[in-house]
């Protein structure tokens, strides 16, 4: 089902799941709001956006810092006269074993991956609550289920986001806002372009559908969350990872 005229804002959308998030939500017919750290390749994806008929904007923000997240909220909703859909998918990583992992690696995950949900959604969901609509979709991982070896700091971020939105979702329910998670596992992107065949080979191992996941695989779960046809659907944990995971 068609959205004609809702407006979404997608962060971490510069590249990879965020942009292909993006671009699925402009063909369902979205107005779109890029947020990244990374202006040259937000500025681009807006502009490949634009060529498609959307009428996307770009805003440069590092989620991880509340004001800047508030005057995102803020433009967004000045531009587009609202903001119906939150996809908070901006996230790092700094792998290192917890004997090694230092403090900063600890807050800088924590602050980005977990913090910077917080921050968007509690800016977002007062129009929602005010216009008795949203929907939120936060990316997640198969890591926050499952842990990994040297990625305490990014699992317990993943995890941390599960909680979080059950929790949301309970708090604003009754307002006609949805809050659900997706949890990718390992997929297809310029991070995983990097491995070597042997890690690949491995990975394949742990996947029954032996292959890793595209971005439009994700893409396309979020395109139905924030649909009308998930309309019932909240507080839930959808996994996306070709049954690494059950």
């Amino acid at each position: 089902m068609k959205n004609q005229r809702r407006t979404a804002l997608v962060t971490g959308s510069a590249r990879g799941i965020g942009k292909a998030i993006a671009r699925r939500l402009s063909s369902e017919g979205m107005n779109v709001a890029i947020c990244d750290v990374q202006s040259e390749l937000g500025e681009k994806t807006r502009d490949e956006l634009r060529r498609h008929g959307c009428d996307a904007i770009f805003i440069a923000c590092d989620v991880a810092d509340g004001k800047m997240v508030s005057e995102m909220i803020k433009k967004v909703e000045s531009h587009f006269g609202r903001l119906d859909v939150l996809v908070n998918n901006a996230g790092i990583t700094t792998d290192r074993l917890l004997l090694r992992m230092s403090d900063e690696d600890w807050a800088k995950v924590i602050a980005v991956n977990l913090t910077g949900v917080f921050n968007c959604t509690r800016s977002a969901i007062r129009g929602m609550i005010a216009r008795r609509f949203g929907r939120i979709v936060n990316i997640s991982s198969v890591i926050g289920i499952i842990g990994n070896i040297g990625q305490a700091n990014y699992a317990a971020s993943k995890a941390g986001i599960v909680g979080f939105t059950k929790s949301v979702a309970k708090e604003v329910a009754a307002r006609g806002i949805t809050v659900n998670a997706i949890a990718p596992g390992y997929i297809d992107t310029p991070m995983t372009e990097s491995l070597s065949e042997d890690v690949k080979k491995r990975l394949f191992d742990l996947i029954p559908m032996r292959r890793l996941g595209t971005v439009d695989d994700v893409a396309n779960v979020v395109a139905f969350l924030v649909s009308d046809d998930a309309a019932y659907i909240t507080g839930q944990v959808i996994h996306v990872n070709g049954g690494m995971y059950m």
